[in-house]
């Protein structure tokens, strides 16, 4: 009977140890930026959400980051910016899109620790917008690739 409850504690003892050094799961840092922040970090001003100007960006249906179209009434400037969900706090890759019509598609594209943003002129014009992130070693991406938001 001592050596079932001698070998018993042992158990019990070698779960906690490993519980214990092993700890519960991380939790994933939480994006510090806004999307309006993101903006206003970059190009100043005020910036507002414009309508049908977010997305969700899923990697096999993990979210790995968001892209929103954000407006200056002020400027006239609209502003592209994807936040990380994923690596957030460290160097990784992030893309911010837009096109304006009659344009081609420019990019701020890198290796940010949260968030890649472009601002381009739109006065009077339609835009599209996307936004990257590489999850791993691929890509994922969503976006608006039909023309919105134009005035």
């Amino acid at each position: 009977m001592r050596v079932w409850a001698r070998r018993l504690a042992i158990s019990a003892l070698t779960v906690t140890m490993a519980v214990t050094a092993l700890g519960s799961p991380a939790q994933a840092a939480t994006n510090p930026y806004s999307a309006a922040g993101a903006c206003a970090t970059d190009f100043g001003g005020s910036w507002a959400y414009a309508s049908d100007g977010h997305r969700t960006i899923y990697a096999d249906g993990t979210k790995v980051g968001d892209v929103y179209l954000m407006y200056n009434g002020a400027t006239a400037y609209n502003c592209v910016v994807t936040l990380k969900a994923v690596a957030v706090g460290s160097y990784s890759g992030v893309a911010a899109w837009i096109r304006v019509e009659g344009g081609s598609w420019v990019a701020d594209s890198g290796n940010y620790k949260y968030y890649a943003a472009i601002q381009r002129s739109a006065r009077d014009k339609c835009v599209m917008y996307s936004g990257e992130v590489l999850n791993g070693t691929m890509w994922a991406e969503n976006g608006r690739s039909s023309w919105g938001n134009c005035g």
